[in-house]
């Protein structure tokens, strides 16, 4: 049977596949994770490059690919290691990789890791190699802390003093001032604004109350249970933690918590009016993925089973200052446009949660003739996602948002509920810093197995 009409008959759909003439078949054979743990937990004395180095070791183990057959790695991260710049290279090295792969680090805020799984697209495509490995990393329990400008100018020049009395003069210039250290960003760049502050005057401006954000904060963790319950989290790669008997099996922020406990924490950012909280918002997380992808000849050639295909993408800007989360609501529709599908094509939707304000706030924007016409100069509006299909394994409110590795669990979700829920598309979609988005379709592939 040729591959598409296999296709539709493993989906049990009559719809077209997205294969393009001429171009080769990108496909995901496989994604892997640590479990994600809530920062200062047991991963607490690693270093990003570790925790990277175990989703590189879980994807070959997982997959059984060679190491030397991986031409190239790609990982996404966003807070660097300054010891560790190329983190991709480093965990490379260290999982035991030939040192002849090539490895590069590449950052897009929250949509990192979807960057580094579409550069590995655009390599496969191209023909420039066959095989790639995407990835992704954060760890925020040791982040950079940089001494101030004022110290780092002096320590330069006491560096670069030729005596002890130039050294000497310098110290002289030493003032109380100079020792508060600099933290990493948490605020916009562009607009010097937080991003939870962004979040509430979202919500707030799409009439996202509190109660809907708690409930659906409740739902993300409920259905992250449940998914872990069922034995559904299979992108899970345990991790022996170095120097200790401790080996990590699951994520440890999901926690169903009643909504009268919800609703009594306190706003986090916009007080004391603010809808935004803790309990609704994600959570600092440490954490990594890896993805292998290839292609059709090389899968065969190694044996592989491919769940899915990576068939489009896309990115998109906005105004950082009051569109800075709406990247979903932007991206979304043009997605489909682009590709030729339709809202009702897509049986598996994936979108990120950095806040339950967030998405609910894009939600409404598809469902907004107001914003779809004036916003996205569309006829009308998009229409009401399916919340059945939306994240039903839960999301980045309950299982965690490492900033660099969310893009390929995302991917990794996708494909496997494709194959357990009986579907052919689904459709990513996720805000970044800077008002960035990314969009991706996955296909199923006929041949996959969960």
């Amino acid at each position: 049977m040729h591959t598409s009409a296999r296709c539709l008959a493993a989906a049990g759909t009559s719809k077209k596949t997205l294969a393009k003439p001429g171009l080769k078949d990108v496909l995901v054979i496989d994604a892997v994770r640590t479990p994600f743990l809530l920062s200062g937990t047991s991963y607490g004395k690693l270093m990003p490059h570790d925790l990277q180095r175990f989703a590189l070791k879980g994807i070959a183990e997982r997959t059984g690919i060679p190491k030397e057959a991986v031409d190239y790695i790609v990982a996404g991260t966003v807070i660097q290691e300054v010891k560790t710049s190329n983190v991709a290279r480093e965990a490379a090295l260290g999982a035991g990789y030939s040192n002849k792969t090539p490895a590069n680090t590449c950052t897009m805020a929250c949509i990192s890791s979807n960057a580094a799984a579409v550069n590995c697209y655009g390599l496969i495509t191209s023909g420039v190699y066959d095989v790639c490995i995407a990835g992704g990393v954060e760890s925020m329990s040791d982040v950079p802390i940089r001494h101030s400008r004022k110290m780092r100018s002096l320590m330069l020049k006491a560096n670069k003093a030729k005596s002890v009395g130039e050294r000497l003069s310098l110290l002289t210039k030493l003032r109380p001032d100079y020792f508060i250290p600099e933290l990493p960003g948490i605020a916009e760049f562009s607009t010097g604004e937080i991003m939870g502050h962004s979040a509430d005057r979202l919500a707030a401006a799409f009439e996202v109350g509190r109660q809907e954000q708690d409930e659906f904060a409740l739902r993300s963790h409920t259905l992250a249970q449940q998914a872990a319950e069922k034995g559904l989290l299979r992108d899970i790669y345990p991790v022996e933690v170095p120097g200790s008997e401790t080996v990590v099996r699951k994520d440890n922020g999901i926690r169903i918590t009643p909504m009268e406990k919800l609703s009594k924490l306190r706003p986090a950012f916009v007080k004391p009016y603010g809808t935004v909280t803790a309990g609704n918002s994600s959570f600092l997380t440490d954490g990594a993925s890896a993805a292998l992808l290839t292609t059709n000849e090389k899968a065969k050639e190694y044996g592989l089973t491919p769940k899915a295909y990576i068939r489009d993408y896309l990115f998109v800007s906005q105004d950082p200052k009051d569109e800075l989360l709406l990247g979903p609501a932007y991206v979304i529709p043009k997605l489909l446009d682009k590709a030729g599908l339709t809202m009702q094509d897509v049986g598996v939707w994936e979108i990120h949660e950095a806040f339950a304000g967030q998405v609910l706030a894009n939600l409404k924007a598809l469902d907004s003739d107001y914003f779809c016409k004036n916003h996205m100069k569309r006829s009308g509006k998009f229409g009401q996602l399916p919340l059945d299909k939306l994240n039903s394994w839960g999301g980045s409110l309950s299982i965690g948002h490492p900033f660099g590795a969310t893009g390929v669990r995302l991917i990794a979700h996708c494909a496997n509920r494709l194959i357990h829920e009986d579907q052919q598309y689904a459709v990513i979609a996720a805000c970044a810093a800077g008002g960035q988005g990314v969009g991706m379709i996955i296909e199923r592939h006929p041949d996959g197995k969960f």
